[in-house]
């Protein structure tokens, strides 16, 4: 073994040290492995430095503001509530419905944020009929993770494999060239969950869900501004804009309630809408230039710029002196220099005008003010807590360009018209002129985490290349598989990378397997292609252990699920995965037979 070999091996003991014990962070370890490496003399900068303009990091990073378009524009939100709602009323009829769906929405966005947010869709499903809410949520996981096989741009690791191969002299994936793949991998997960559904745990999960529906009942008053581009237009045009979880329960026209007023009826100047909304959508009424809450309205004036006030929660707290005092008795603007504009409360009923409503202790107050007075209202023994506004405002009228802007991004990047991360990135631009996601949202969107890792490890795998690492192992492989049909070869990459990716990520196990499986294609006198990508899919589809993938994190409390759980379901499914995907791989690459020959 040579020196550099030597010196890699060591830099690479170290780096799964980090990985694996989570002493630091990914991204940290991943930028101490880039500098060590460029130290030791092992790569030269231009080399170490090559990730961070290579196309898996681009592609992923316009995936993610794509990501946050569609839920900007309320799609993804639409989608899961039809979702939902075509479930039905059975448990193999949700499985049969959810899966599908939830894997077609992971082809092109983050798996994780499709995982997010069908999660309380799902936990309220199995609450409304009664069913545990583990016998849904591992499906749902499952299908998120099978659904990024579906295209090339949905998981890092099928990006870095098609770098891996281009740089081999071999040509790259397309966007779709593993669609076949996934398809049956997507139809094999379905069939096969339809028929364990008695391995999967029977446990509530009703401890969790208190935290995702929690606060989405918020009691506000919306003003119809004048010049409002809402005008003359009727009621269920806004209803439409804003979404599900807009509710109206009254309607004052010149300070008079009517009740003869309906969906269709237009909507004027100087009207007042009482409505239940979502935080999402109060931020979207606060964003709409032809809509106010009315008390901002109101009182909004007496605050100063109002550019410069932000809208915060407080908790009323056991024992505060506002219990049983009316919101228009409390004066809030004068007191705190805030405003309330919306009211959330477990339960009981309200009183018909916001500023009528006499406050009870738990009762959360949507409040509107300057943030240099907001050390005074959490001071204040009134209050139990004050923290933040989570909502965000949804661009719902701009949800068919986003769809538009999306559908011609695929299209560019599958018919080779624009190269994939070109596409992409053009894709994502796109969003933030038009305005389905703002530019702040789609910054943050993107997980710096994985970006900065993927620019990483993708040196490490130049490294174990130039060292000639991974010819040696490949060597190593070869003694004991050079007899092996190539199913089994194809098998022993995909076990290999597995269980590696239960400590690493998918794409640090597709950078460090990757070279050895090209290694070992090239001495079997085989194209790479096909080694690579079951590589990857390894990495990406091993449904063994809760830390495999971030997915199964999300629904580990929620669904009460435990470690044995993932493993009873997961060992026979993963086998049965390996399989297909050794099979289809080597009939889309090797010309084997798609069906298997029986004798006689």
């Amino acid at each position: 073994m040579a020196y550099p070999q030597i010196l890699f091996l060591l830099i690479l003991a170290g780096g799964l040290y980090l990985f694996v014990s989570e002493r630091l962070r990914v991204d940290v370890t991943a930028m101490l492995l880039l500098l060590a490496l460029v130290l030791t003399g092992l790569l030269d900068p231009e080399q170490a430095l090559s990730g961070f303009a290579s196309e898996p990091a681009i592609i992923v990073a316009a995936v993610f503001v794509l990501s946050g378009a569609l839920a900007a524009t309320g799609i993804t939100e639409r989608i899961g509530q039809w979702i939902g709602r075509a479930a039905g009323r059975s448990e193999a009829r949700a499985i049969a419905v959810v899966m599908p769906a939830v894997a077609a929405l992971a082809a092109f966005t983050h798996h994780v944020m499709v995982t997010a947010m069908m999660l309380p869709i799902l936990l309220r499903y199995a609450r409304e009929r009664r069913l545990p809410a583990s016998r849904l949520l591992m499906p749902m996981s499952l299908a998120a993770s099978l659904g990024t096989t579906l295209t090339l741009v949905s998981a890092p690791a099928f990006l870095l494999a098609s770098d891996l191969l281009q740089r081999s002299g071999s040509p790259g994936l397309g966007i779709f060239s593993i669609t076949p793949i996934g398809v049956t991998l997507v139809a094999v997960g379905i069939v096969y969950m339809q028929l364990a559904r008695w391995l999967l745990p029977r446990r509530s999960g009703a401890h969790g869900e208190e935290d995702y529906l929690r606060l989405e009942r918020y009691h506000t008053e919306l003003l119809v501004v004048e010049g409002s581009r809402w005008s003359t237009r009727p009621l269920a045009e806004l209803q439409k804009a804003l979404g599900a979880r807009f509710h109206l329960h009254g309607w004052l026209r010149d300070g008079r309630r009517r009740d003869d007023l309906g969906p269709a009826s237009p909507l004027l100047a100087g009207d007042v809408l009482l409505v239940q909304a979502a935080a999402d959508e109060l931020m979207s009424l606060h964003d709409d230039p032809g809509l106010d809450l009315n008390a901002i309205s109101r009182y909004g004036g007496k605050l100063g710029d109002g550019n410069q006030l932000q809208l915060v929660q407080a908790v009323v707290a056991p024992g505060s002196e506002f219990l049983g005092r009316s919101i228009r008795e409390l004066d809030f603007s004068r007191q705190f220099d805030a405003v309330i504009v919306g009211l959330w409360r477990r339960e009981g009923d309200l009183a018909q005008r916001l500023s009528d409503a006499r406050l009870r202790e738990g009762d959360v107050l949507v409040l509107w003010g300057q943030p240099a007075h907001f050390s005074d209202l959490a001071a204040h023994h009134g209050f139990l807590m004050l923290v933040p506004f989570a909502g965000e405002a949804k661009h719902r009228p701009r949800a068919p360009l986003a769809l538009v802007i999306l559908g011609l991004t695929i299209l560019a990047a599958a018919s080779d018209w624009l190269p994939a991360a070109l596409a992409f990135l053009l894709g994502a631009v796109a969003m933030v002129v038009s305005r389905c996601v703002d530019i702040g949202r789609a910054y943050r969107e993107i997980d710096v985490r994985i970006f900065v890792m993927i620019a990483g490890v993708i040196p490490l795998g130049i490294a174990m290349e130039q060292t000639g690492t991974a010819d040696l192992l490949a060597r190593g492989l070869l003694r004991v598989v050079a007899d092996w049909p190539t199913l089994g070869v194809l098998l022993v990459l995909f076990s290999a990378a597995a269980l590696l990716t239960q400590i690493l990520s998918d794409s640090a196990t597709t950078v460090l397997l990757g070279p050895i499986a090209v290694s070992l294609a090239a001495s079997l006198g085989l194209p790479p292609t096909p080694f690579v990508v079951v590589t990857a899919l390894g990495a990406v589809v091993a449904f063994l252990t809760p830390i495999g993938h971030h997915g199964n994190l999300l629904i580990l409390g929620p669904g009460q699920y435990r470690f044995g759980d993932f493993l009873r379901i997961g060992l026979p499914l993963t086998v049965l995965i390996a399989l297909v995907s050794a099979w289809l791989a080597q009939w889309l690459w090797l010309g084997g037979a798609l069906l298997p020959a029986f004798a006689g």
